[in-house]
């Protein structure tokens, strides 16, 4: 071999070792530091803690309401049409979203269908907040002229109509009279106990184990951490937890801190800009169904989120942070669809505009593309089925 073949052999050999050891290198565990293992873990979903009870709602965790309340949630009959169920627009496969930038079932409603998946950890629901329960929410549709557009005497009487409803419905709550018979207060309470019902059978909808979980688990546990996120996961994992600043609002098992704020997206072409947490706020005070009302089943009326509800010129503009798990098959995205892709969500917080209503509270991150890259890599760890009375979809 000539003088030039072996040096060449010997940098191909020094080539090809370097190579194998980057790779090794590339799969080894990264080095955490405590503080970010602790936030790891805070995220992680082994972390989230048992599902707390719902005073107001005496069936809240009854097997024999949440299947009633399943067949209430899939039932087109509770509509003006004989066409809209709640899974219209909380469809099974896109995680209890519908796809679109503003719902639509009879009409084009406000704002975005937000995923139900662990709604029930949130003291608040819908975009702005304006109801403070799942079963108090589950209600509103009903009697929506754009979404469901029937009234609470068609509901009931569906109920008191259809024998296997009615039997099921007397053996949770007693005795079910005729709405021509009822008088305000027991029409009422029985339209409540139906949204009391849908909400014992969202309460069962789970978000479940994700790749990112399992890299915690292996992380805490002392397991093979190798190829369960790649390089590139792993690295938008740490900007997430650090430059990034994610978890500022994005904390917890569920990625969300359940709460509202103002990140300046652009209003949806043609509507007026959205007041939002503003007015959602104002809105569940005066709910006929919130905490305080005589059809909540807490009779201590102890309803902390109302007594602590945050209010004022502050919360213009302010929607409430989405949990960030199970993305796939959610687009578009924000409170009424202005973003088409994570992509375009990671660049909006990368630049953080100028708010049209209220002051956008993000700063810019001043990220570069590799950095997005990365992000949204991470993100898409957080995929993963949902479970519905315990089976997993």
């Amino acid at each position: 071999m000539s003088s030039e073949l072996l040096k060449l052999a010997v940098l191909l050999a020094a080539f090809s070792l370097f190579v194998s050891a980057c790779d090794r290198g590339s799969s080894e565990a990264p080095e955490w530091t405590e503080v970010e293992v602790t936030i790891l873990k805070s995220l992680w979903l082994e972390s989230l803690p048992d599902l707390p009870d719902d005073p107001s709602n005496a069936v809240a965790n009854n097997a024999i309401a949440a299947e009633f309340g399943r067949k209430l949630f899939f039932d087109v009959r509770l509509s003006a049409n004989g066409g809209v169920s709640c899974a219209t627009c909380h469809q099974v496969a896109r995680r209890f979203t519908d796809g679109l930038k503003k719902a639509r079932a009879l009409g084009l409603s406000d704002r975005n269908t937000p995923s139900i998946v662990g709604s029930q950890y949130s003291p608040w629901q819908y975009w702005d907040g304006r109801r403070d329960s799942q079963w108090a929410q589950a209600l509103a549709p009903l009697e929506n002229a754009h979404e469901h557009g029937t009234n609470r005497t068609q509901v009931v009487d569906i109920v008191f109509g259809d024998a296997d409803y009615r039997m099921t419905y007397e053996a949770l709550f007693g005795p079910l009279q005729d709405t021509a018979g009822s008088d305000e207060v027991e029409l009422n309470t029985a339209f409540a106990n139906i949204g009391k019902s849908i909400a014992a059978f969202e309460r069962t909808i789970m978000p479940t184990t994700s790749r990112f979980d399992e890299y915690v688990a292996a992380l805490v546990r002392g397991g093979a951490q190798r190829e369960i996120l790649s390089a590139d996961e792993i690295a938008g994992l740490r900007l997430f937890i650090n430059e990034a600043n994610c978890t500022q609002c994005h904390n917890g098992p569920l990625l969300t801190n359940h709460e509202f704020h103002n990140t300046g997206v652009l209003n949806f072409p043609g509507d007026v800009p959205d007041k939002a947490r503003a007015g959602g706020v104002r809105e569940v005070f005066g709910s006929e169904f919130n905490c305080r009302s005589i059809y909540s089943d807490d009779s201590t009326g102890f309803c902390p989120e109302l007594d602590f509800a945050r209010s004022g010129i502050e919360l213009i503009g302010a929607t409430k942070t989405p949990s960030l798990r199970n993305l796939e098959h959610t687009a578009p995205f924000m409170h009424k669809g202005q973003l088409s892709s994570i992509a375009d969500v990671l660049d909006h917080y990368n630049k953080a505009p100028d708010a049209m209503i209220g002051h956008n509270e993000a700063e810019p991150l001043g990220l570069n593309v590799t950095e997005l890259h990365q992000l949204e890599a991470f993100l898409a760890t957080l995929a993963a089925p949902v479970s519905e009375l315990g089976v997993e979809l």
